[in-house]
């Protein structure tokens, strides 16, 4: 009996890995950069969506924010645009060992604003902050929360993420990255991508989801969608960066015909809804690759109508004719500038 047991523990486990299945986690650097950002007044970490969690946290933290570590990264944020992705990509690059913070990985991969912070700086500021806050207190109290929602989360939501879809996808191949999907609980309606390389270790990319609450039923919001949309960022933004100058005519064209609308989303670069374009068409790829034809139509829809992405059927019906013509392309990036050509012959429409 034990035998048996033990073998069907074993398949289910072997089932779960090579269908690329992860479960998702709680990360206390996350949550730390997150509850900094809310006590600095980001309005993005502000918005009062997790219902008690918000309270517990605002009840805290609100002592703290006079503090010399949030004054002065209220002044990173102004000289520096620290805000939404950048703070989850340092959350991704910070460590607690022993009760202290550290920087973790390689620090060129902080970007976009980070790279003129004294990080070293940063970092025993931070320390400051942690300590005096109690944060590790605080952290650990909410521990049965956290592990409470992520069963739900993992029971709702991460039967329909399939990892080694992305390798298979993009390359070709199996994919090398190890993937991490995080709940920012006090991220709310954010949800970012991020990625690090510790040394000897796999590349991992991360998926940093909000908890969300429906403000009108207080019931919890699962949307399988957004870690799908956040693991594709990993893939898509390298290929801009390999093919800027293929995409750059018609990348500018579509932001100028819909400034507005994208601005009103914060994107306000070209280069921000290209990469948005591809990866909102990838998700519904997948769906589609993977048998959810329901969730497929329903992302379309609102993709070219809700979210003001109406060229996003054009971008799937690239990406679907890349998915049938492997032996030409055996890489997304290899097929890239057809997709610019698509795109083309949408602002030609």
């Amino acid at each position: 009996m034990q035998k048996k047991t033990f073998v069907t523990i074993l398949f289910s486990l072997l089932s779960i890995f090579a269908s690329g299945q992860i479960k998702s986690e709680v990360s206390e650097t996350v949550e730390l950069m997150g509850i900094l950002s809310r006590t600095a007044g980001f309005q993005e970490f502000s918005k009062d969506l997790a219902g008690q969690y918000s309270k517990d946290t605002e009840a805290w933290f609100a002592q703290y924010r006079e503090h010399p570590t949030v004054a002065y990264y209220k002044e990173l944020r102004d000289k520096n645009g620290i805000a939404y992705e950048r703070v989850t990509n340092m959350a991704v690059h910070l460590k607690i060992e022993k009760g202290k913070v550290k920087l973790v990985g390689n620090r060129a991969e902080l970007t976009g604003g980070w790279q003129n912070v004294d990080l070293d700086d940063f970092v025993k500021r931070l320390n400051k902050f942690y300590v005096d806050s109690r944060f590790h207190e605080f952290f650990e109290q909410h521990q049965n929360f956290y592990s409470d929602f992520l069963k739900q989360y993992d029971t709702n939501v991460m039967p329909y993420i399939y990892t080694d879809w992305y390798g298979k996808f993009y390359n070709g191949t199996g994919s090398d990255e190890r993937f991490r999907l995080i709940i920012g609980f006090t991220h709310g309606s954010t949800n970012n991508s991020a990625s690090r390389q510790l040394p000897g270790q796999p590349h991992e990319v991360f998926a940093v989801c909000g908890y969300n609450l429906n403000p009108k039923t207080g019931r919890l919001l699962f949307d399988t969608s957004l870690p799908l949309h956040e693991f594709n960022h990993s893939f898509v933004n390298p290929l801009l960066e390999n093919n800027e100058k293929v995409m750059q005519e018609v990348g500018k064209k579509l932001f100028q015909s819909s400034q507005s609308v994208m601005e009103k989303q914060h994107y306000d670069d070209w280069h921000i809804v290209i990469n948005e374009s591809l990866v909102r068409a990838a998700v519904i790829v997948y769906f589609y690759e993977n048998g959810f034809n329901q969730f497929a139509m329903n992302m379309l829809n609102i993709e070219t109508i809700q979210n003001g992405f109406p060229w996003v059927l054009d971008v799937v019906s690239a990406l679907r004719y890349y998915a049938t013509h492997r032996e030409q392309y055996s890489t997304l990036n290899d097929f890239y500038p057809e997709i610019a050509r698509f795109l083309n012959k949408y602002n030609m429409k």
